[in-house]
């Protein structure tokens, strides 16, 4: 079955008090308003999958394109829920797509993913793909919990991040140890043995001739 996203918006009311002796505050305009198709405030979405609910995303703008199957997010705040409806992580960004054909997510600069019990992982971009329930970058990451630090470029990982997968380039730090993988080395070659009996070094002796008397 198909992944089905579930649309719903709050508009957040606008009030001010005038002052004659200070200007009133000029809104930032997005070039993108100037495009969209619509443009909506305070957005929230319900990210589901067959039915069960795994993600809610939520932003300060969206503007939505493409007969509203592509939608560019504002102040990016995703919460993450386990299979029970249980939290799992939260994900911040500055900016955002989603997409309704691929069912994907793009998270884009100053991207943050605090998972529920401790561990934080930062990164320039980050893809969450909701048929799969999976976070992935191909950009460097750090991640972060107590006692442990580990980075690299690219990754897989569950929102919760507690089966990840390093691309390239791992390295990181526990408990007062510094590691860093190595390079895959090739088929160990096994050193060459020495033959069970030596062969002489130099001429072997010449016995001294007999002579016949």
């Amino acid at each position: 079955m198909r992944s089905v996203f579930v649309f719903g918006f709050l508009v957040a009311a606008v009030s001010g008090a005038c002052s004659s002796k200070k200007e009133p505050p000029v809104a930032t305009h997005s070039p993108l308003a100037d495009s969209a198709d619509q443009v909506m405030y305070g957005a929230r979405f319900k990210l589901t999958d067959q039915g069960l609910e795994r993600a809610q995303l939520e932003a300060d703008t969206a503007y939505f394109f493409d007969d509203n199957t592509r939608i560019e997010l504002e102040n990016v705040h995703t919460t993450f829920f386990t299979v029970t409806g249980a939290k799992d992580a939260v994900l911040t960004s500055r900016f955002g797509t989603t997409n309704t054909r691929t069912n994907n997510m793009i998270a884009r600069k100053n991207v943050v993913v605090v998972s529920e019990d401790g561990r934080r992982l930062t990164t320039p971009e980050l893809i969450y793909n909701q048929g799969k329930n999976e976070i992935s970058s191909d950009s460097a990451f750090v991640m972060t919990e107590p006692n442990r630090r580990v980075e690299g470029i690219g990754f897989r990982s569950d929102p919760n991040m507690k089966n990840i997968k390093i691309l390239k380039g791992a390295s990181g730090f526990q408990k007062g140890v510094s590691t860093q993988t190595a390079p895959a080395a090739g088929p160990a070659t096994a050193p060459a043995t020495a033959p069970a009996t030596a062969p002489p070094t130099g001429r072997a002796p010449v016995p001294p001739d007999t002579a016949k008397h």
